[in-house]
């Protein structure tokens, strides 16, 4: 408001002073032409009586009533009738005798004598002004003419008085404008600033709270903005609100989808521990078989307990690399589950590097795939089991001549799988576990005579024993 206040008197002022020097151009003007007047009536009987001394007489006591005469910047002269100068105020520029009607003065051509029967009034390039009135006589006779030149500089106004009444002007438009302006623009701008302090604070304070600070005012565009911030407060109340209810469904959900899974993981392992068992009870007078089903328990149930450690962030339990046999402990596992359904199993292992990956969630994979492979291999089908690994990967693939899946289906399974669909949890689990040590689980699309599953790992340590 200051800056505004300043360019309006700056505005006022310059549009003033064009004002004032049109003004004082026209009084100028007005001043000459009574003093013309005033000449030629005081000349006509002297040039009737053909007076040289006392026209030059009179010019010399009538000469300052010209504006700028004073200063050298206008004159006066007394023509003869034919346009030749009689007498002049100024002898050095208008000599006696010049002609002057009728030749260029100034770069501009004057008329002739015979043409000026009325004043004549020329505005030259720079500004001056050049008067021509006839002196004439009772009975009409032109008994010689009044020239009077003015120059420009004797129009221009005194800039530096209105300089300096425009400066106090200006002084005093500020020193009683400007603190109006400061207050009226601070009582605008208080609620202004309640409301941003309010914006600020949404999102981190309790809606209620800021509710209660939007600031009440008379003015309707600050109160329709602070309508439309109770309202915005309003909906972010009620969206916390949904979404902490969304959150607790979701919470709920994990805790479901989370049991399905151990449930899931574990009772696969149990399955087949319970036909190791039985096998123990059948053929547990054998020493080899013996042993090798009570190791077969022991890695068994050292899987679920890897598989309940894993909900633990707090504990940890070393896990031992993977190893060759463990496939065959696999095997061992779900053979009872292929001879019911007299599937075949196909089993081929490469390992061309030390394995460094744990075995437990390379167990739990296996075993997934495998049993899923089986059901869906049907009865009197097959399922080829390859374990490869080299210094850079481990790979498990697993095909079935059950119906072939397509990769819209398998997605469709994993998305299933993920919490939505309490039906099995394989495939998903296994996704997970790839994610987890940076691998990948997919469909291989180049296989087109059978389903083939292909779960690859880094040959590395997990991620958890990475420091």
């Amino acid at each position: 408001m200051s800056l505004a206040v300043l360019l309006a008197a700056v505005l006022v002022t310059a549009v003033t002073a064009q004002v004032q020097a049109q003004n004082g151009r026209r009084e100028t003007l007005s001043l000459l032409y009574r003093a013309v007047v005033l000449v030629s009536a005081q000349v006509r009987p002297l040039l009737a009586a053909d007076d040289t001394w006392r026209v030059f007489s009179l010019l010399r006591d009538t000469a300052q009533l010209i504006p700028g005469a004073d200063a050298d910047k206008a004159r006066l002269a007394i023509l003869s009738p034919d346009g030749t100068v009689f007498a002049a105020s100024d002898p050095v520029k208008l000599e006696t005798g010049r002609q002057v009607l009728g030749k260029a003065w100034d770069k501009q051509l004057l008329l002739p004598a015979i043409e000026v029967n009325q004043r004549k009034q020329l505005t030259l390039s720079d500004g001056s002004v050049v008067i021509i009135d006839p002196v004439q006589s009772v009975d009409g006779e032109t008994l010689g003419f009044v020239f009077t030149e003015v120059e420009a500089a004797a129009f221009a106004p005194d800039w530096a008085s209105l300089l300096r009444t425009a400066l106090i002007g200006i002084l005093l438009a500020v020193t009683l404008l400007v603190p109006i302006g400061w207050w009226v623009g601070k009582r605008m701008t208080r609620p202004v600033g309640r409301l941003v302090a309010v914006i600020e604070r949404i999102g981190r304070d309790d809606p209620g709270l800021l509710r209660a600070e939007v600031p009440r005012t008379t003015d309707p565009e600050l109160s329709r903005i602070g309508d439309a911030i109770e309202q915005l407060m309003g909906e972010l109340d009620r969206r916390k609100s949904a979404e902490e209810r969304a959150l607790s469904a979701e919470r709920l959900a994990a805790v479901g989808k989370m049991t399905a899974a151990v449930a899931h993981e574990i009772n696969n392992p149990l399955a087949g521990m319970l036909t190791a068992t039985q096998t123990l009870r059948l053929h547990g007078g054998t020493e080899s078989i013996r042993l090798r089903t009570i190791d077969l328990l022991d890695r068994g149930l050292q899987q679920i307990r890897s598989t309940v450690a894993a909900l633990l962030p707090q504990a940890r339990i070393e896990d031992r690399p993977l190893e060759p046999g463990d496939l065959e402990d696999i095997l061992t596992l779900v053979k009872a589950t292929a001879e019911k359904q007299r599937v075949e199993i196909r089993l081929q292992v490469e390992v061309e590097s030390a394995l460094r990956v744990p075995s437990a969630p390379l167990r739990q994979v296996m075993l997934n795939l495998l049993l899923n492979a089986l059901k869906v291999a049907g009865d009197d089908g097959t399922v080829s089991a390859r374990l490869q690994a080299d210094e850079m990967r481990v790979r498990f693939c697993i095909s079935n001549s059950g119906p072939i899946l397509s990769e819209e289906r398998f997605k469709r399974t994993l998305a299933a799988e993920s919490g939505k669909d309490p039906r099995g949890f394989g495939l998903w689990v296994c996704q997970e576990l790839a994610n987890h040590l940076r691998g990948r689980f997919e469909l291989d699309t180049l296989e087109t005579q059978h389903t083939r599953l292909l779960f690859e790992v880094p040959n590395r340590e997990a991620p958890e024993s990475q420091t």
